[in-house]
């Protein structure tokens, strides 16, 4: 174990004892004799935030990643002082402060078990090159302690044994051990005792975790500047950790539905007839698509907010004719605006001040797509409420309906470090920082501004936004990418673990370039991905031009008709999905849960990489190897059905699925309620008149729910909604499925088809609303099927007798 007197040889820094305490309503306030200051203050009865200074005074507390409308509350807040410690209890933690050095120590207050504590606690070094302060925490990293979070980076989902280092970084091509890549989230789970705790170090400078790597019994996160800001998020279960932790930094808004389609990308399509080629063959090969892209080609010369009109001479035409077919047209804007007299944003740009500045006074420089480039200081805000006015002509004239920000890290070509000098200064709202510490957020603010740009000038329809780079709370304006990935095994691989983690932080509208976007996949790989996309909540097909095309008909008939059957699938789940997202707008519920998320209690699935569940009840499993005909998975706890076979598998453990080229292991939890939607080429081409509910029997009782609105605009907001709550109740001879309606929308659909499988009796008699009804249950498909009114209150199947 390294001591403090070994620590501070090397020029670290530690609190002494407490010598002063004060406190204000939720916060207090301890000062040592050296000068260190921590305030603890309590947030809500499961998330304390833990700020410390060095030097008797805290800077300006200002934070682009805290939600503004965060709701604090606490109904019991106690403090009591003894000889050791300063103890602060709530109805959910115990916190001991150690009156000698500052170290903290934190309890379950219902049965008084160790959660977490500090090891050598907080200490710093002062920076000698840059001024101020690299902070740094130890806490202590017991047996069988395990770690989730910190993003999109690419290795084990189990942290535990690893450090990482969090600077937003253009990783072109980046493998299973690149780090850093492409986001900053400073958060991550702890899961100790079967209890999960969070921490969210809200720090913008460079900063490394490191999960008992360099020490077997420690886990540590410093920051090269800054200060040491924490916050402490208590579960005790998992998913509840990261419910808190997206309310603190914010939930997105409901997107419009055709944003969870199927959308196909590519660099680049052009000119406008290949476009057209394009599109014309999803529809003639029957392949749902909501969404064509346009990457920086469309551009004159790659200046942002311009088009190229030798290859698309009629923008607004052409982007109607599309919508007309169904489609909605995204385009690329990158945060480099070209450095040309005659560019009349480089004008406005330069004579009102907007681009960034080197300490010494000219404008930052550096090359990217269109060649010498300026940049916008995304941190001020005339420069946000600017760049936003500037997209009335993309969406609010020409129609386009999204907007995809790239290579906002800033990424700059032909240097080493692939980003801004360090003296790049920024207004940082109003706290004037270098780059230091702007960078793991410029491309979050970028992705602001754009969001407020697109929304302004799309409403009455909601805004659509991508990003790559993003810090901690970006999950409010955008959705994301995982980046520029290869097509191979390995990242087929590396696109599962993303997305799960991005959604264990957080950020669930996450998805990974299908196929690859640099060199090209085979039909097998590109099949095995589009059924592994088809469950990510953000789903693209994107390649790179310079290795071949990647579209759904690209690699054969028989490749063709797999990848239709699985985007078909996708579309007939678009109200499950939907129902989940708005779950996760509402409540912060990730929209995809590792299995460890599901079921924390049970150590097997603390190294479960493969396996997630999708929404509430969809279990998924991509086959990630190459010639499988099946492959192993664990079926974690409770019943599940097979979804093509109906076979119900007991949870618990690894068993072996069946899973040919045309088909991936997927369970449905027993007792769910699955809504689908007829297939569509798009959303909104069918007038739907009757929603399948897929009913999975279970003895016992389990709840669902399903959201409808108008699929865009802001009517929901006002309660023009329909969230339907079924709770089914099964017994050995009897079904029961009732429904509670919350809402005034009413849709085109009139009638539920209700699906029932594993039933395990004969039905005798139906009742509807507690009446006989003279209906007919046909059997189909190895389940049973009845059409009801949408609105009905109560079900009952009821079997005379017993089956044996």
């Amino acid at each position: 174990m390294i001591t403090n007197t070994e620590l501070e040889k090397k020029g670290n820094i530690f609190p002494s004892k407490i010598t002063a305490f004060d406190k204000d309503v939720n916060s207090f306030t301890f000062t040592t004799e050296n000068g260190v200051v921590l305030q603890v203050t309590i947030l809500r009865g499961e998330l304390f935030r833990f700020r410390y200074s060095t030097n008797d005074r805290f800077a300006n507390d200002f934070s682009y990643a805290i939600n503004n409308h965060y709701h604090t509350s606490h109904n019991q807040l106690e403090m009591k002082d003894d000889s050791e410690y300063y103890t602060i209890t709530t109805s959910k933690l115990i916190c001991k402060v150690a009156k000698k050095n500052l170290k903290v120590k934190m309890y379950d207050s219902i049965d008084g078990t160790l959660v977490n504590q500090d090891e050598l606690g907080f200490h710093w070094e002062e920076s000698y090159e840059h001024g101020g302060d690299i902070v740094k925490m130890s806490k202590v990293s017991h047996d069988g302690e395990s770690y989730f979070g910190l993003g999109d980076k690419s290795n084990n989902l189990n942290l535990k044994g690893k450090r990482f280092e969090n600077w937003v970084t253009d990783s072109y091509a980046y493998g299973k051990e690149t780090d850093p890549i492409y986001k900053a989230i400073p958060f991550y789970t702890g899961l100790y005792n079967k209890k999960a705790y969070g921490i969210f170090f809200d720090n913008t400078f460079r900063s490394f975790f490191d999960f008992s790597q360099e020490r077997r019994y420690v886990t540590s996160f410093w920051a090269q500047g800054g200060e040491m800001n924490y916050y402490f998020i208590y579960g005790p279960n998992m998913v509840d950790v990261v419910k808190n932790y997206t309310e603190l930094t914010g939930k997105p808004k409901l997107p419009p539905l055709w944003a969870l389609g199927f959308h196909q990308c590519k660099w680049s399509y052009f000119p406008e007839s290949k476009v057209k080629e394009i599109t014309s063959t999803f529809r003639q090969l029957q392949i749902p698509c909501d969404a064509i892209y346009l990457d920086i080609d469309y551009m004159d010369g790659f200046r942002c907010f311009t088009w190229n009109k030798d290859y698309f001479p009629d923008p607004k035409r052409m982007v109607k004719e599309l919508a007309d077919d169904g489609f909605k047209t995204v385009a690329i804007i990158d945060p480099g605006i070209k450095i040309d007299p005659d560019y009349e944003i480089f004008q406005e740009g330069l004579a009102k001040d907007y681009f960034c500045k080197r300490a010494d006074g000219p404008y930052a420089k550096g090359k990217v797509w269109p060649g010498e480039c300026y940049f916008p200081d995304f941190t001020k805000p005339e420069v946000r409420k600017w760049w936003a006015g500037l997209f009335k002509e993309l969406i609010g004239e020409i129609g386009v309906r999204g907007v995809w920000n790239d290579m906002n890290e800033p990424a700059i070509m032909e240097v080493p470090n692939k980003t801004f000098p360090h003296d790049v200064r920024h207004d940082y709202d109003d706290n004037p920082c270098s780059h230091r510490k702007a960078h793991n957020i410029y491309g979050m603010q970028m992705a602001r501004a754009t969001y407020h740009g697109v929304k302004k000038f799309a409403h009455p329809k909601r805004p659509f936004v991508i990003t790559r780079a993003a810090y901690s709370g970006t999950q409010r304006y955008t959705s994301t990418w995982t980046g520029d990935n290869i097509a191979n095994w390995e990242h087929l691989w590396i696109a599962n673990v993303q997305v799960q983690r991005l959604a264990t932080s957080g950020f669930s509208f996450a998805g990974s370039d299908i196929g690859g976007f640099a060199e090209q996949p085979q039909g097998e790989l590109f099949t095995r991905w589009i059924q592994l996309g088809a469950f990510h909540p953000f789903f693209r097909v994107h390649s790179s031009g310079d290795h071949g095309e990647q579209e759904p008909w690209t690699f054969g008939e028989d490749i063709t008709d797999i990848v239709r059957k699985f985007i078909e699938l996708r579309y007939q789940l678009l109200p499950y999905l939907y129902t989940a997202f708005w779950e996760y707008t509402e409540r912060g519920i990730p929209l995809i849960k590792s299995l460890v998320m599901y079921d924390q209690e049970d150590a097997n699935t603390h190294y479960r990489i493969d396996e997630f569940i999708f929404g509430n009840s969809i279990l998924v499993c991509p086959v990630l190897e190459p010639n499988a005909k099946g492959r192993r998975m664990y079926i974690p706890r409770g019943n599940w059905y097979n979804y093509w076979t109906d076979k119900i598998e007991i949870g618990g453990k690894e068993i072996w699925v069946e899973a040919d080229i045309d088909t991936m292991p997927l369970f449905i939890k027993e007792g769910a309620i699955i809504p689908k939607y007829p297939v569509q080429q798009y959303v909104g081409e069918k007038k739907i008149e009757e929603t399948v509910l897929d009913v999975y029997y279970k003895e016992g009782v389990e709840d669902s729910q399903f959201f409808e609105d108008l699929q865009d605009g802001y009517d929901y907001t006002t309660g023009n909604y329909c969230l339907r709550t079924f709770k089914l109740t099964g017994r050995k001879n009897q079904l029961v499925i009732q429904q509670h309606i919350e809402g005034s929308f009413k849709s085109d659909s009139k009638t539920f088809k209700i699906q029932i499988h594993g039933l395990p009796f004969k039905i005798d008699t139906i009742q509807l609303d507690n009446q006989l009804e003279a209906i007919e249950a046909v059997e189909e498909h190895g389940y049973l099927s009845i059409t009801v009114n949408e609105d009905f209150t109560e079900l009952d199947f009821n079997s005379a007798t017993l089956t044996p």
